[in-house]
């Protein structure tokens, strides 16, 4: 096996090929990125046998930023005529997996492809049931990935629990909630999900703690907030929902959200702001290192060009930011699928 497939944002292959690139340098591993602009797909390919898992074992997949989804493995040709048997060849090359999942591009021509995923579906899971290529009750075996690029063309790769998103293409199953005030909600949701292990949610999204949403209205970012029982101070010129400030959970502060400082440290910040990402990362920096909150998430809106050399540049800010106010953090960011231009930054202290 000797490539990585990986799944990003459709426009975003650029930034998605040119971190890869980076990375595989930083391991000395040689490899080179082959993509298509729109594909929403991108091939890392590496000349030496072994180098691709590897290389794959070296990154820690939580700090990817535009890389959604990534298996290991090979691109097999299928026969219209009989697709399971070559599938079915290919895995007698790989792990043994513990699961399947079935995937296409993340654009409409991969939409286009769910009625023969859909029928394919039932025959490859009993087959690959029945040769022991797949076996369910095994958890800790890695997840199976067939990526269709056609009804000819299939990546048979396999990725790890522990070093991959737990959703098929990266792509989480959100919906909006009917009674959130706009569809950005889902954007603090799914940071959630991604920067917060589950088991943790009870301690560190706990009822009663505090909260302030900088640009917060009408209130999508907030109504998370409320949802988990929070107090929070919404931060924003503009009118906050109705239903919101009904609950008596949120106090409503006009102002700047770029000037307000809250009266003593509160256990989250969470930041909507549409400005330039320089201006933002230094937000973030002064929040942690002034005190002002223990955890925060909060956006960075991209520019047209230079969108990962523009990233790197803010997290190194406020890298140097922690460095010189003594301050031991988590900094993490990601281009969540709900994220359009722009990526999710996540801060947290350590005590």
């Amino acid at each position: 096996m000797r490539e990585l497939l990986l799944h990003c944002r459709p426009g975003f292959e650029g930034e998605a090929a040119a971190e890869m690139q980076e990375l595989a340098n930083e391991q000395g591993i040689a490899g080179y990125p082959v993509t298509r602009d729109g594909s929403a797909l991108v091939r890392f390919v590496c000349p030496e046998t072994g180098d691709a898992e590897q290389l794959m074992r070296a990154i820690d997949f939580q700090q990817l930023i535009f890389v959604r989804q990534w298996a290991l493995g090979n691109w097999v040709d299928l026969d219209p005529e009989d697709r399971v048997s070559p599938i079915i060849t290919a895995c007698a090359q790989g792990p043994i997996a513990s699961l399947i999942w079935l995937e296409t591009a993340d654009t409409n021509d991969g939409k286009a492809l769910a009625a023969l995923t859909k029928k394919l579906k039932g025959p490859l899971e009993r087959a690959l049931t029945k040769t022991r290529f797949v076996r369910p009750n095994k958890t800790e075996l890695p997840r199976l990935h067939l990526c269709f690029e056609s009804g000819q063309k299939v990546f048979v790769g396999w990725s790890w629990a522990d070093n991959g998103a737990p959703w098929p293409m990266g792509i989480p199953r959100l919906r909006v909630p009917k009674e959130a005030p706009s569809r950005s909600t889902l954007k603090l949701e799914e940071a959630w999900h991604h920067f917060i292990p589950r088991d943790d949610w009870d301690v560190r999204l706990k009822a009663g703690m505090t909260a302030v949403d900088l640009g917060a209205a009408p209130g999508g970012w907030t109504w998370q907030l409320v949802n988990r029982l929070m107090k929070v101070i919404a931060v924003d010129n503009g009118p906050m929902d109705r239903r919101l400030m009904d609950s008596g959970q949120v106090e409503h502060v006009q102002a700047d959200g770029y000037m307000y400082k809250p009266k003593r440290t509160v256990d989250w910040m969470v930041c909507d702001i549409v400005d330039k990402p320089a201006r933002s990362s230094a937000l973030a920096a002064k929040w942690i290192t002034q005190k002002l909150c223990r955890e925060l998430i909060i956006n960075f809106k991209l520019p047209m060009k230079q969108r990962y050399p523009e990233v790197v540049q803010c997290l190194a800010h406020i890298q140097d930011a922690l460095e010189a106010a003594g301050i031991r953090a988590e900094v993490a960011c990601k281009q969540l699928y709900t994220d359009r231009e722009e990526v999710t930054c996540h801060i947290r202290v350590l005590r």
